[in-house]
């Protein structure tokens, strides 16, 4: 498998019509995903003294963050309005061999920042708020 570009991991916004249509949010330089799992014990004295875990119990969610410069762009619009309204809107993780999830997050941070002398930037972090689905590429 060849090593993949870390500017072909885009995310995107979608405009929560029917059907849905997606919007790189612009300006990004970097941008991380972040899958977890909350583990639920079950150990029990019939454990042999190993520690035993429940397959498939517990909280899962998805993080993604991400920073850049600003565009002003829609989609950034859309962000920024997502974030001030606190409400959820549909995402996509794009990769680039084209894998992609794709699912509800809660726009929990969106902060931005600048210099006198330098450029606007943002920094983003979602979080999952709802089922995320996983749609693996056809490969680089």
């Amino acid at each position: 498998m060849p090593a993949e570009s870390g500017r072909g991991f885009l995310i995107e916004i979608g405009d929560g019509q029917v059907p849905e249509t997606f919007s790189t949010v612009a300006g990004l330089r970097s941008s991380a995903i972040t899958i977890d799992a909350q583990a639920v014990e079950i150990t029990n004295k019939d454990s042999a003294g190993w520690r035993e875990l429940l397959s498939g119990a517990g909280v899962r969610r998805i993080a993604v963050s991400g920073s850049g410069v600003f565009w002003d762009s829609a989609a950034e619009a859309g962000l920024r309005a997502a974030a001030l309204a606190g409400t959820i809107a549909n995402y996509r993780i794009v990769f680039e061999n084209g894998d992609r999830f794709e699912g509800p997050f809660l726009v929990a941070s969106l902060d931005y920042s600048g210099d006198h002398d330098g450029e606007r930037t943002y920094t983003l972090s979602l979080e999952s708020a709802g089922p995320v689905a996983f749609a693996a590429g056809s490969g680089v």
